[in-house]
């Protein structure tokens, strides 16, 4: 297995600290390492900040720790995919919220949904002790941090989902003061509103949809630019985001390359069938 000094990703073995809901649909859980268990200390991990993502093993219930090969060095993924179902580890892509020092602690936020996933269901079931795996930034330039505007931008347009909105707090915790952003946040309750502190000058509106708020393309299409070089980044469901792209691009005129935009999920379809469908997507784009 490449080391943190040649790979910037690599293999962290952790284990829950401790929980606390944030609100109605999410649930924080703070993360340890485990010293001794031949991974990656986490005192070498790295976040970029932003948006920066990670990729989370989970157990399978009635394991005690996830199943993955890490043994295999770079050949793990196929080891990791030929395992079997019941047995091979549940694998996640999270925002790392927040990395703290003197004592090593990461947070990942969870959007919880009544009909979630294996990985919500593990989140709300999390204790003191669960152990996880984690393929984590060893290097904090890396390419799992998506959120990168052009040094000439002088506005930024965010929108986020529930499972988006960890992204965007980090995100707007990074922008420098006085840069001007418009943000749109959609969530399920008005329990889900928090506050996002920024030292940017920022407009937030909440879309809960429990109150009727107007769909995202109806929103943010009815926003007037502040600037004259913006940025855009748009992530959560996987339709919305391909909406809201083409608006920005297609009728507002924005540069595709000033666009960010990551579909976290999509409607109907598990991350698994969405890893799926994008590497078919990927293909037929390199064949034509």
């Amino acid at each position: 297995m490449q080391t943190a000094e040649t790979a910037p990703f690599r293999f962290f073995s952790l284990q829950v600290a401790r929980t606390r809901r944030l609100s109605p649909s999410l649930l924080r859980v703070t993360f340890t390492g485990r010293p001794g268990d031949g991974l990656g200390d986490l005192a070498h991990c790295a976040a970029g900040g932003r948006d920066q993502s990670l990729s989370l093993f989970l157990p399978q219930p009635g394991r005690p720790e996830p199943v993955v090969p890490v043994e295999n060095g770079d050949g793990w993924w196929a080891a990791w995919r030929a395992l079997p179902d019941d047995v091979r580890a549940v694998m996640r892509s999270y925002t790392l919220r927040e990395q703290r020092r003197d004592p090593d602690e990461i947070d990942i936020d969870f959007a919880l949904h009544p009909d979630g996933g294996p990985a919500c269901r593990w989140a709300g079931q999390a204790s003191p002790g669960d152990r996880v795996l984690v393929l984590g930034p060893a290097v904090a330039n890396n390419t799992a941090v998506r959120f990168r505007p052009p040094a000439d931008t002088d506005s930024v347009l965010i929108w986020a989902d529930e499972t988006a909105l960890p992204a965007a707090s980090a995100i707007l915790e990074w922008l420098p003061a006085g840069l001007k952003a418009d943000v749109w946040i959609e969530v399920p309750h008005s329990g889900d509103r928090q506050p996002l502190p920024t030292a940017a000058d920022v407009r937030i509106t909440w879309l809960v949809r429990d109150e009727g708020a107007p769909s995202a393309l109806t929103a943010v299409r009815a926003h007037t630019s502040r600037g004259s070089a913006p940025y855009a980044w748009i992530a959560g469901e996987s339709g919305t985001v391909k909406e809201l792209r083409r608006h920005l691009v297609r009728e507002r005129g924005i540069d595709r390359r000033r666009v960010t935009f990551v579909g976290y999920w999509r409607l109907g379809l598990s991350e698994e069938q969405l890893r799926e469908a994008a590497t078919e997507s990927a293909q037929e784009a390199t064949s034509t």
